[in-house]
């Protein structure tokens, strides 16, 4: 079991990169912190904080899954919303996010990340920082959009698509469900599901 924290502390799932940066995106908006889940680094201590494994939480404790990749994000969620943990979501004090925008349970935005007007956020996406979503845009559950990711006005993200660092979705495309668009390319037409797209424009990735 768990050693008992405040009712307030925050555990986040994933001790590597992005869950490190979740931890500076709770720190800046003064969201406690209790530790990290991580079943490889467990027993270890990561920025001070202690790491246990993600089956050890506690029902009612409140959770982040910090974890880039879309398919590891689904997996832990259904772990965690089965021990009965609750998902958060996190805002960066210097992300900027526009009126009638609604960002759905376990969402994570960064630092200089800006999401525009009337835009849907599905359960546990990302907006890195830096990026940015515009208006009338719909996420899907799961989505990531990497650093410096633009998304244009009225595109469709479906659940567990990736949007690379730089990359570019053109105004009303659509990214199907766990496509890749890959860092720098540029979107001009629609991505099928499963897909990984590269370049400017964005072709599928040769596979010799």
């Amino acid at each position: 079991m768990l050693p008992e924290t405040a009712p307030d502390g925050l555990w986040i799932a994933g001790a590597g990169g992005v869950g490190r940066e979740a931890l500076d995106t709770a720190l800046a908006a003064g969201v406690p912190v209790a530790g990290f889940l991580d079943d490889h680094r467990h027993g270890a201590t990561v920025r001070g904080l202690p790491v246990r494994r993600p089956a050890e939480l506690a029902p009612g404790d409140r959770y982040l899954v910090g974890i880039a990749d879309p398919a590891v994000r689904r997996r832990l969620t259904a772990l965690l919303d089965g021990l009965g943990a609750a998902p958060v979501t996190l805002v960066h004090p210097r992300a900027l996010i526009a009126p009638d925008t609604v960002l759905g349970p376990g969402c994570l935005v960064m630092g200089g990340a800006y999401v525009s007007s009337s835009v849907r956020l599905g359960a546990h996406s990302q907006v890195h920082y830096n990026a940015t979503v515009g208006h009338d845009a719909v996420l899907g559950e799961r989505v990531t959009v990497y650093p410096g990711g633009n998304v244009s006005g009225a595109v469709l993200l479906a659940d567990g698509a990736t949007v690379g660092s730089n990359a570019v979705v053109l105004q009303g495309r659509k990214v199907g469900e766990h496509a890749f668009v890959g860092a720098a390319a540029v979107v001009t037409r629609d991505v099928p599901p499963g897909e990984v797209v590269v370049g400017s424009p964005a072709r599928p990735l040769r596979r010799d």
